[in-house]
């Protein structure tokens, strides 16, 4: 099992974006040294408490400072821009790393982005799909492209001075483009099976049971046989919220309690799917449950690992007897409220219980 990070990012509202976007930056760089290997950076434009508004500009900021973790997107919102320049965009992020990227894409998920860039109460998976495939597009065709869509229109035609190389869109440097990762979130995602269909590889959200995460994995090899490829566990990612500590006690405080920066999180969440969002089927196993049970307290109890080296690796195995086997697993970082609490769990997690992991499962 391979160890990745993501985040969304999300911190208290009231901190200052100089403080935050600083402290994400380091969250990248101490996972290139620990040896992570991967890192995905959410973004949102319309939203204090999560304030990386553009991944693919955060990304550029720490591209020549990593050595050796691949850069991914997770994700880029794609009805909220153009595709001729998210093409152009991730296109030049790819070749500023030479490869060392990943594209996570998808239809955006925060309703007040949503409105603010026109699409609030429209289509926005068929948004979605059509800026995707027009940028793939732009990357397979030349120019002047002329593409035309229900949404969008992409063509340098009257414009295009080919001589001198005006009105072309650069091309990635992976070829044919960087690999696409979508995040899975709706149990048995029928999202999942479709993105499979088309060589795209899924992230299953870490704020989900561990049952409907495991649905996922059905439905990606649903999607991979279709085509008449052989799916393969090493390709899905499985992100979980974990806080791995030197003591016990302070596991418990920092990784659940609500003075922790866990329980603020999940508390921001269940605020944002569950009282506006219509999506409290995502915490709750018996869907006659009440959405009044789903309190920040207990989202945290039931989505949290926190605990020492050895519990956290029990916890994790536990994990993954109930999700089934999968190829990378990805750490959610979280604010760092304690700078060295968050710090240290990285470091625990990559350099003693990801090694404990690793040896379990072989022994297994």
């Amino acid at each position: 099992m391979k160890l990745g990070t993501f985040m969304m990012p999300l911190h208290p509202p009231g901190r200052r974006p100089a403080d935050t976007l600083a402290e994400d930056r380091e969250a990248i760089l101490l996972a290139d040294r620990l040896g992570y290997c991967e890192a995905y950076v959410g973004e949102h434009v319309t939203d204090l408490a999560e304030n990386v508004t553009s991944c693919l500009m955060f990304l550029a900021s720490v591209a020549h400072d990593t050595k050796n973790i691949v850069l991914g997107t997770g994700t880029i919102n794609m009805p909220n821009g153009h595709p001729a320049a998210i093409a152009a965009q991730v296109a030049m992020l790819d070749h500023m790393l030479k490869g060392r990227f990943i594209m996570g894409i998808s239809p955006g998920g925060l309703m007040s982005d949503a409105e603010v860039f026109g699409n609030y109460q429209k289509d926005r998976n068929a948004i979605f799909l059509e800026s995707i495939n027009m940028v793939l597009d732009i990357w397979a065709k030349d120019a002047p492209y002329d593409l035309h869509g229900d949404y969008f229109h992409v063509s340098t035609a009257k414009t295009s001075i080919p001589e001198i190389g005006q009105g072309t869109i650069i091309k990635p440097y992976q070829k044919p483009h960087p690999p696409i990762v979508v995040t899975a979130v709706a149990p048995h995602s029928k999202g999942v099976a479709e993105a499979a269909k088309r060589g795209w590889t899924p992230i299953s959200a870490n704020f989900l049971l561990p049952e409907w995460v495991a649905s996922h994995w059905p439905k990606y090899r649903e999607g991979r046989k279709a085509v008449g490829a052989e799916p393969k566990t090493s390709e899905w990612r499985v992100a979980k919220s974990i806080f791995v500590a030197d003591d016990d006690k302070v596991a418990e405080r920092y990784g659940r309690s609500p003075e922790g920066p866990y329980h603020f999180y999940f508390k921001q969440l269940v605020r944002k799917l569950v009282g506006a969002g219509g999506r409290g089927n995502l915490f709750k196993l018996d869907q006659s449950q009440p959405d009044s049970e789903i309190t920040a307290e207990y989202v945290t109890k039931k989505l949290v690992i926190a605990g020492t080296v050895n519990s956290v690796v029990d916890q994790i195995l536990a994990f993954r007897e109930n999700t089934g086997d999968f190829g990378t697993l990805l750490y959610p970082c979280h604010d760092w409220l304690d700078p060295a609490l968050g710090r240290r769990s990285m470091q625990l997690m990559a350099e003693q219980v990801m090694p404990r992991v690793n040896a379990a499962l072989k022994s297994g």
